[in-house]
């Protein structure tokens, strides 16, 4: 089943004097349950793809059909309530409030669906759980590693059992070894049926994707269906 059907998308930013043609048309699809990394050098247009995908951009022309709805024409408030319920993102970035602990950070996308406290604070720690971080729920993120900071952030994300899990270059700020650990993570949420889709620039990232997206220019040049690194791992197993 399709969950995410972008036709010929256009998207133009306006800088001062100078304008940038980020998206010329460009079209993709991704079923349910895929796992596909978006790969392309700076400027191609990657990043502003899956903005567009996460409706924090909207494009200047074009379809985007998100679980069956045409989303691309929805008011603010409208997409709001869509981004908090059908999509998680996770950043380069982590995004922590600095003088909240784990729980905390996990709570607020049920904080601002309106959620009672002591749901907020049950399905939060069931999060932190399905990252490893059952034992870190009253945390600050100053106490916890850049590794367990993400998990955070990916718990946050997964909160509201969304539909489709985004990610911007999730490793970028991490090491090798923690890079791998957080990697393994995203192929577990995928084996369990997560959609995911992710941006990066580093070759062995995409490994962990079944499906690889390469854009150059603001339109799509390359899609290579393959085995990931975690199908790869049950296959051995």
């Amino acid at each position: 089943m399709t969950l995410i059907e972008l036709t010929k998308i256009e998207k133009t930013y306006h800088l001062g004097e100078s304008v940038v043609h980020a998206l010329h048309g460009a079209s993709l699809s991704v079923d349910t349950g895929e796992m596909v990394a978006i790969m392309g050098a700076s400027g191609s247009g990657k990043s502003t793809m899956l903005n567009v995908i996460g409706t924090l951009d909207r494009p200047d022309a074009g379809t985007y059909v998100l679980d069956g709805e045409a989303v691309e024409t929805w008011d603010e408030v409208q997409l709001s309530e869509l981004r908090n319920k059908k999509i998680g993102f996770v950043f380069q970035s982590f995004h922590l409030l600095a003088r909240d602990t784990a729980l905390e950070n996990v709570e607020l996308p049920m904080v601002y669906a309106g959620e009672r406290g002591a749901i907020r604070r049950r399905r939060a720690a069931e999060a932190l759980a399905r990252v490893g971080l059952g034992d870190r729920l009253h945390h600050l993120p100053t106490q916890l590693s850049g590794g367990q900071q993400q998990r955070v952030s990916i718990a946050r994300a997964l909160v509201n059992n969304p539909l489709l899990l985004l990610a911007d270059e999730p490793t970028g700020a991490l090491d090798s070894a923690t890079t791998a650990q957080v990697m393994q993570l995203f192929g577990e949420l995928h084996q369990q049926g997560m959609t995911i889709v992710l941006v990066t620039h580093d070759p062995n990232i995409a490994r962990y994707a079944e499906r690889v997206v390469t854009f150059k220019d603001g339109l799509v040049i390359a899609d290579e269906k393959k085995q990931s690194v975690s199908s790869s791992s049950r296959t051995a197993s």
